[in-house]
């Protein structure tokens, strides 16, 4: 197994170069001796947040390998391990690749026990650093709009994510991940790689949380209100209209997850 860092993907441009999807957006090049681990970790968490939705196919081994920084026999042994822990499917042939075939856990189907079996201050901590980030993303992408810095592509890219939100209010599992990637999707349009890497970290921890509480009608047409509101003040330029609404739409989150979680 090869465990050496072969480059920074981020340092030769390949990050700088225009991407549509948004999971490769959450990869970034391995800076650490334990490759392979690292790999496995970026993908799958790229894939438990919607970077890479079911179904998708992922980008090709070279795309991938130059991306994480890795050798292609690393990248090869990290799909292989996806591929047993249920992640993907490999298919052979024209029109094959690495097929994700992920479903998350019913929201409520989570495994609750485990988050609760969590210090009290670490979920507060997650919850109290989300609060920073996510308003501070909403705020840069919205800044960016008001001077004139975002591509088409973005602003669409920012649209979609909502309408898959929305499209996917019926199905609780898949809602959940819509959720995240549009989270995702204002942390990437902030045009930080920073940013994007602190809400990628809250998104993760924050999941664990949601599916681990059942879906409440209520607060799910309360988000979904929220996000329009959300993403309204990102694509009209208004940066303190979208800080104050991703702050509300956080500390309404947090409530409803200290109060059911404690």
């Amino acid at each position: 197994m090869s465990s050496i860092r072969e480059g920074s993907a981020w340092d030769k441009g390949v990050e700088a170069s225009p991407d549509a999807a948004l999971g490769g957006a959450l990869l970034r090049p391995v800076r650490s001796h334990h490759a392979f681990e690292a790999c496995v970790e970026q993908l799958a968490m790229a894939i438990r947040l919607g970077g890479y939705s079911n179904g998708a196919t992922l980008p090709t081994e070279r795309e991938l390998s130059a991306r994480l920084g890795v050798s292609r026999a690393t990248l090869r042994e990290a799909i292989a391990a996806l591929r047993e822990a249920g992640f993907i499917e490999t298919r052979r042939g024209r029109g094959g690749g690495n097929i994700v075939r992920f479903r998350p856990d019913l929201p409520g189907q989570g495994n609750a026990a485990s988050v609760l079996a969590l210090p009290r201050q670490q979920m507060l901590d997650a919850l109290s650093f989300r609060r920073i980030v996510e308003p501070g993303s909403a705020f840069q992408a919205a800044a960016r709009v008001a001077g004139d810095e975002l591509a088409a592509e973005d602003r669409a890219a920012l649209t979609e994510a909502l309408d898959d939100v929305h499209t996917a209010k019926d199905d609780p599992a898949r809602r959940r991940l819509a959720d995240s990637r549009l989270h995702l999707a204002i942390a990437k349009t902030a045009g930080s790689r920073l940013l994007l890497d602190a809400v990628t970290v809250v998104q993760s921890r924050l999941h664990e949380m949601l599916i681990a509480i059942p879906v409440l009608a209520p607060n799910i047409d309360h988000s979904d209100l929220q996000h329009e509101q959300i993403i309204s003040a990102i694509l009209s330029g208004h940066p303190e209209l979208a800080h104050q609404a991703m702050e509300e739409h956080c500390d309404d989150t947090s409530a409803l997850l200290r109060g059911l979680l404690s």
